[in-house]
């Protein structure tokens, strides 16, 4: 027997559906509906998810659909299925008494006693009777019709066929119960070869500002200053205007709030040279460790994990009958509490919402804030489901966990998963309403959010049956990224719809929205192909619903993408193998992206940021490309990164692109966390202001290999922030270098530096003045010439 398709394989991006519905009697309404999709292993029976065995398909014409699975979508019992082997013909009795006999080969079905000729016979398959839809629906009574827009065909009691608008998504379908569920997945794997606490912090902290003493007797009539509304400071470095992302250190103009370790850290930073330690939120020994968070006038919003032992019983079945006991586990969840800070004397908690899971992302939009996390399903073929529900926590309806139920688990019929996916909005301002929590069977990978919507997207891969190994050799798989989108509106958060895109995505800035269009930039293929497999890259524009509406495909064959970004009409894209092409593409046109122009230089940019509407700026590593010689053949070349590389773009001709100034620092093995996180960079076009951290090395004399050419990785020479000024007519020019580390502790440094305590992490302003961040210390300089005005130990 040849093998199944996995789930969601669409071969020859053909599918198609059938909405079924049924009338139990001359009078009643009707109370049946399902769907098929063509190659897909699950169907949509009044509104569950179902597994199949085997999938439907598409022959001549007419869609086939498993025998036993449409009667079933028609309502007919499984006692009124009776299969004729020596006859290879099927006997379907509904429940109102019609009988109808279908025969393998034969164009004929009999219906009550008479035969009527169809012009597609039913089909044995794989051991199997597949259905031709049409023909069975019509004699049971149904309307059938065709929806064009959605390859779909509509089946219905006659006047029900009604079109769906094009606008609208079709509702997700549920799990429905804890057995379907085992199905699913059960389903999923054989087909596929395998599946690719509860302790409330409850603190008040109280902000101690240094006073003079006339500043005493003033702030006892009118309490604590508040931040200054003119303050002049950086904010958090993010992707989209007006959607602010978590980090680590965030500032309000007055406050430097700080994730250090297990405490968030309050410092007075205002004015820079009476800066101190205003107070600290100490989460040690309480089960929560905080990763990232928000701050604005009136809220902090501090994000973490916990881990907590859970003693409970294995699972209830629906008849509420124990099955086993399970040891006790550990509980993994997303934690976001929540305090108001506009009395700087009393700061409190309001609330907590606590996600079952590992964290994917957040985002915060004005008062509205959402959390997205991934809870894994730990199951095999066979036996029960650890954990099988997904939890949640909203103090503003209880303090204990919350199980949200299968049938209110929605699922993605295309891409079963073992585990959830978990979505929350809250709104700020109203803290005692009810959280909008939803739950779906599948995950998520990277988030993108605008401020109407959230794109959830993960990578799913396709594995191709022996029949198609000719055209696809092996080894060779094909993945394909899905993205759900999510409307957004007060913290409320409402499924809207669902596409794919071939290959997968880099990172957040993979993906965009602009003008209602859902942009996202992609790699498929194998990099170590060079035949028609090998890796390329594309671009694709979708419409709200996610369909594709325009493309650019295959973008420099070979190479892989090292960063994206969208601004406005245009795309920017760095590809890498040996040498970096910068390319500047046209999406101006959504149904037509095309490609500007492109720029090929040594080295690679991990992040591009915008400078202005005609340049861009490169953030990446410096390379060389060897060939030939006594470590390559004449026809071999490889590259080798060296030090960081920092470029800046001009796209002003948008057909030559040119790098028109270029920085290097150290050598082989300097690194940022600038190439890794965005979060980390400084930048203020207006201030010429550009800064990072970063950890620099450098190879000297010594270390030379003259016999090699292959560089050599460089001994450590400093941890700190290197801060430039940039401009357009000089470039980057170096400002100066602050470090957090002692003239002891590079003595002591040797070859190599770890991830000390006092490695500086962050770099912002607030009015005049510069700070940087490390573990250990706070230090203040003056904008202006780096002038050490204080340095502040955090113990």
């Amino acid at each position: 027997m040849k093998k199944l398709l996995p789930v969601g394989v669409l071969v020859l991006a053909l599918t198609a559906a059938i909405i079924l519905n049924q009338q139990r009697g001359a009078s009643a309404a009707p109370d049946h509906n399902a769907s098929f999709v063509v190659n897909q292993a699950t169907f949509i029976a009044d509104g569950q998810a179902r597994a199949m065995d085997v999938v439907p398909f598409v022959e001549g014409n007419r869609t086939y659909v498993p025998a036993r699975y449409l009667a079933y979508a028609l309502g007919i019992p499984e006692n009124g299925v009776i299969w004729d082997a020596l006859n290879q013909s099927a006997t379907l009795t509904s429940t109102d008494g019609k009988t109808i006999i279908i025969t393998v080969g034969r164009a004929v079905l009999t219906v009550d006693g008479s035969e009527q000729a169809i012009d597609a016979p039913p089909l044995l398959k794989e051991g199997r009777i597949f259905l031709p839809v049409r023909w069975l629906a019509q004699a049971l009574g149904y309307e059938v019709g065709w929806d064009e827009a959605t390859s779909t065909v509509l089946v219905g009691p006659p006047g029900s066929i009604a079109h769906k608008p094009a606008n609208e998504a079709a509702p997700l379908p549920s799990i429905g119960s804890y057995e379907n569920l085992k199905d699913l997945l059960a389903n999923a794997q054989s087909r596929s070869g395998g599946f690719y606490n509860e302790v409330l912090v409850d603190q008040a902290l109280t902000l101690r500002a240094p006073q003079s003493a006339n500043q005493k007797a003033e702030s006892s009539a009118t309490g604590a200053a508040a931040p200054q509304s003119d303050a002049d400071y950086s904010k958090t470095n993010i992707q989209v205007e007006g959607v602010d992302e978590a980090d680590i250190v965030k500032t309000d103009g007055v406050y430097i709030y700080q994730v250090n370790r297990e405490r968030v850290v309050v410092t007075r930073a205002q004015p820079a040279a009476d800066m101190t330690v205003a107070g600290t939120l100490d989460f040690t020994g309480k089960d929560f460790s905080p990763l990232e968070m928000y701050v604005d006038a009136k809220y902090l919003v501090v994000i973490g994990t916990t881990h907590s032992q859970v003693y409970e019983p294995m699972y209830k079945d629906e008849r509420q009958k124990r099955i086993g006991i399970m040891p006790p586990y550990s509980r993994n969840t997303v934690k976001a509490i929540i305090y108001n800070i506009e009395d700087k004397s009393g700061i409190k908690q309001l609330r907590e919402l606590e996600l079952n899971g590992s964290y994917i992302s957040s985002r915060k939009i004005g008062s509205s804030f959402y959390l997205v996390t991934n809870q894994h399903l730990y199951y095999s073929p066979g036996s029960e489901i650890e954990n099988p529900r997904p939890l949640y926590r909203d103090t503003a309806v209880k303090d204990s966990f919350i199980e949200i139920d299968y049938p209110n688990i929605k699922c993605f019929p295309d891409f079963i998963q073992p585990g959830y996916l978990l979505v929350a909005g809250i709104n700020l301002d109203q803290p005692d309403q009810e959280a909008s929590v939803s739950s779906y069977l599948g995950s998520g990978d990277n988030i993108y959010a605008s401020t109407a919507n959230l794109y959830v997207a993960v990578t799913g891969y396709r594995q191709f049956k022996e029949a198609d190994q000719e055209l696809l050799p092996a080894p060779y798989s094909s993945n394909v990224t899905r993205i759900y989108r999510f409307t957004l509106s007060e913290g409320r958060v409402s499924y809207a719809a669902k596409g794919e895109a071939p290959g997968h995505i880099l990172n957040q800035f993979s993906m965009d929205e602009h003008l209602g269009n859902f942009r996202i930039a992609t790699t498929q293929g194998d990099i170590w192909r060079t035949d028609q497999y090998t890796s390329r890259n594309n671009v694709f524009i979708m419409d709200e619903n996610l369909n594709i509406t325009g493309r650019l495909e295959n973008i420099a064959p070979g190479e892989k993408i090292y960063s994206a970004r969208f601004i406005g009409d245009r795309g920017y894209l760095v590809t890498f193998k040996t040498v970096d092409p910068f390319f500047v593409l046209d999406l101006k046109d959504p149904g037509n992206p095309a490609i500007l122009g492109a720029l090929k230089i040594p080295g690679y940019s991990d992040y591009l940021h915008p400078y202005d509407e005609n340049h861009v700026i490169g953030f990446g590593k410096d390379t060389v490309e060897l060939s030939g010689g006594n470590a390559f053949s004449a026809d071999e070349s490889m590259a080798f990164y060296t030090g960081m590389k920092m470029a800046l773009f001009d796209v002003t001709d948008v057909n030559n692109p040119v790098e028109m100034f270029r920085e290097t620092i150290g050598d082989r093995g300097t690194d940022s966390e600038l190439l890794h996180n965005h979060k980390a960079l400084l930048f203020d076009k207006d201030k010429n202001l550009l800064a990072f951290p970063v950890r620099v090395m450098v190879v000297d004399d010594s270390q030379a290999a003259p016999d090699s050419a292959i560089p050599q990785y460089g001994t450590f020479a400093f941890q700190g922030a290197y801060v430039y000024n940039l401009d357009l007519t000089h470039g980057f020019s170096m400002k100066g270098k602050i470090t957090h580390l002692s003239a002891e502790d590079y003595l002591k440094a040797g070859n190599y530096w770890y991830d000390s305590d006092k490695n500086v992490a962050r770099i912002l302003y607030i009015n005049d003045d510069l700070y940087t961040l490390s573990n250990s210390y706070i230090a203040a300089n003056r904008l202006d010439d780096l002038q050490e005005i204080k340095r502040l130990e955090i113990k």
